[in-house]
């Protein structure tokens, strides 16, 4: 049965229920269900502006209309969504024999919108969809420790890992953005035969689908569906300093004072994990941080902001581990020992998804850091991360994590957003180790966790970071070198290093971390101490000819800097990748949607990082522009669009050519 219920166009079918409906310009909104009522949760997307919709109920079929999208659903139940031109964008895959005249009819049975049932519980769901173009190409879904930034082909797992983020919101090549709005663990497979998407215990189908002439409107109006991200605060345009992990507040204030006695630009330094006497009690540990209140006094008047880290996990000999077990604010387990990770301390996650725990670790940071005047959060292990990712046996406060797992980085992101909120804090960013859709708007900073110090590593960051950022996330960056490893005494590693670095800043934050080898003698025995530090990570720790080239890069993205304000700028008002794919600012270059090796810092820098140990010369595809020409950064010889040169990239020089406008 077919009908229109004020605006929306529903569809009843036995135990089902279908809405098709408008949510913003150019967008659809479908849902189904086979319980009672449809559920009312939003998840990623915020309510819409109106828009206007036409719904036609014929005979055999209905359709909704909204600016340049419309879906048509037939009276078996098979919806298909077309663009304003009359092209299909989308087409369920279903093989039944339900219409003997559909030229699909088919006997193997296989349903578009397939409702499993859990014996005793929800749904396994899966939703299929027709794969019209082989040479399609789909963009974005969040990062994922790989090297292809065209994802068609590919099959995902929908869960956040350590340096995994699902964020499932697709670009199609074919005109149209589609997210997956659903937080359940699942599965997706964009495949060349057919494309799935799979929630492995849900009560709803829930997808958004847009419309869209270019990348770039397609994005735009994903960011109105889900949020942007706030203006970034001046500190977040320069360069910021890490290294797992500061033991001692007397040796971070050095490195601070050493960056601003060699006058190199710096604009945040980071207190690490372990900075508290144990996890789960989100203060400092006086014996190695005697006076924080000094420290931040003096990093002020250096004009250095200060970061700390935040863990979501809570040991159970901790302080607040009985009062938080008493009170319903750590994440239960459906079988065996009641502990999430074992690293340093047998220890379970705070759960974010309960309002009053995050009211409680925000009043613990508010007391214990804020107060201090550090306004600035890493919040880490935002996965969160398990010893053992065995989706199936947490459940949290709004249900269980393989029902809603995937929301969790995006709550822990809020807790402290809305905390600094309410103190009065504008311009809010907070580093945070993974997200999920719509985690944007309230203030994450996504970086891709702890990754390898290797070339392959290097090379899987570029994709993780332009696929972010199509995926919604314009605040992006990664551990400069790498996490795991390098030794800065290893001339292949520094030239690694050197690599990275260089890449770094033209990243949308500039951030050096990573733990290095050999590891430190540890200070004290108390507390933190027994989690160990790695090597000096700093910009002269790699020697001279390192430190010069350093230098180099640092004072281009100060150079940068009014540049980079407005790319943040048009991230938050627009939902803008700061970094992107080229096809993104040159969509009508063929060329442009083949290339993934080089990518624009906004839409003046073209950049092409060298990603291969011993490389000197490199080849880079120069889009055709509508008017210009390109010239490299800092060089004077001209270049036209749309041919490919080859230039050479010594070990201090990362290609950069910029676009030159006609005059």
């Amino acid at each position: 049965m077919l009908s229109d219920q004020g605006g929306r166009l529903v569809y009843r079918y036995d135990a089902e229920e279908v809405w098709v409906e408008a949510w913003g310009e150019n967008s659809l909104r479908v849902r189904a269900t086979k319980t009672a009522h449809m559920p009312v949760e939003d998840w990623a997307l915020q309510k819409p502006a109106p828009a206007a919709t036409d719904i036609s109920i014929l005979p055999d079929s209905a359709s909704i209309s909204c600016g340049k999208i419309k879906a048509v659903i037939t009276k078996q139940g098979k919806l298909s969504i077309y663009n304003s031109n009359g092209n299909i964008l989308l087409e369920e895959y279903t093989r039944n024999r339900r219409d003997l005249l559909d030229p699909k009819c088919s006997a193997i049975e296989v349903e578009a919108r397939e409702f499993k049932p859990i014996l005793g519980g929800d749904y396994h769901l899966t939703t299929r969809f027709e794969s019209l173009d082989p040479k399609e190409q789909i963009f974005g879904m969040g990062q994922y420790q790989q090297p292809s930034l065209d994802l068609k082909g590919h099959d995902l797992e929908l869960a956040h890992r350590n340096s995994q983020s699902s964020v499932p919101f697709a670009l199609s090549s074919r005109g149209y953005g589609f997210l997956w709005n659903n937080p359940a663990i699942g599965r997706a497979v964009l495949g060349k035969n057919t494309m799935s998407f799979e929630a492995f215990s849900t009560k709803v189908m829930d997808y958004w689908v847009v419309a869209g002439d270019t990348p770039a409107e397609i994005e735009e109006a994903y960011a109105k569906a889900t949020g942007t991200v706030p203006m970034m605060p001046e500190f977040g345009l320069g360069f910021w300093q890490c290294k797992l992990r500061y033991q001692t507040q007397n040796e971070l204030l050095e490195v601070a004072r050493e960056y601003k006695r060699r006058k190199l630009p710096i604009d945040l330094i980071v207190i690490d994990f372990f900075h508290w006497p144990k996890q789960g009690e989100w203060k400092f540990d006086p014996v190695y941080w005697p006076d924080p209140d000094a420290m931040v006094r003096e990093l002020e008047e250096m004009k250095i902001e200060l970061m700390v880290s935040i863990w979501p996990t809570v040991d159970k000999k901790s302080e607040n581990y009985h009062d938080m077990l008493e009170m319903g604010y750590l994440i239960r387990v459906d079988r065996g020992v009641r502990t999430g990770l074992d690293f340093e301390g047998e220890t379970i996650h705070f759960d974010a998804t309960n309002p009053a725990a995050r009211k409680y670790v925000w009043s613990k940071a508010k007391d214990n850091y804020y107060s201090k005047g550090i306004k600035v959060f890493w919040l880490d292990e935002a996965e969160p991360e398990y010893t053992a990712y065995d989706f199936d046996n947490y459940r949290y406060h709004l249900g269980p994590n393989l029902a809603i797992g995937n929301i969790y980085p995006r709550e822990y992101a809020r807790a402290f957003y809305e905390g600094m909120e309410a103190e009065g804090q504008g311009n809010i960013v907070n580093l945070v180790r993974c997200s999920w859709a719509g985690a944007q708007k309230y203030g994450s900073l996504v970086w891709s966790g702890d990754i390898a110090s290797s070339w392959a590593s290097f090379r899987n960051q570029l994709a993780a970071g332009l696929n972010m950022g199509i995926a919604g996330f314009p605040w992006w960056t990664t551990d400069i070198g790498g996490f795991h490893g390098g030794d800065p005494n290893d001339a292949h590693f520094r030239e690694l290093f050197v690599r990275w670095f260089q890449w770094g800043a033209f990243c949308p934050v500039m951030r050096l971390h990573g733990d290095r080898e050999p590891r430190q003698p540890q200070q004290g025995t108390t507390g933190g101490a027994s989690c160990f530090s790695g090597a000096a990570n700093e910009v002269w720790s790699y020697g001279p000819e390192v430190y010069e080239i350093c230098k180099t890069y640092m004072l281009i993205r100060e150079e940068l800097r009014d540049y980079t304000r407005g790319l943040m700028r048009e991230a938050h008002e627009r939902g803008t990748p700061v970094i992107r794919p080229c096809f993104y600012v040159f969509p009508y270059d063929a060329a442009c949607w083949e290339i993934e090796e080089q990518y624009m810092y906004g839409d003046k820098y073209l950049c092409a990082p060298v990603m291969k140990f011993g490389q000197r010369k490199i080849k880079v595809y120069l889009p055709v522009l509508k008017s210009g020409t390109w010239s490299l950064l800092n060089g004077h010889e001209i270049y036209t669009g749309g041919s490919e040169v080859e230039v050479d990239c010594p070990l201090e020089t990362m290609p950069v050519f910029v676009k030159q406008e006609a005059t």
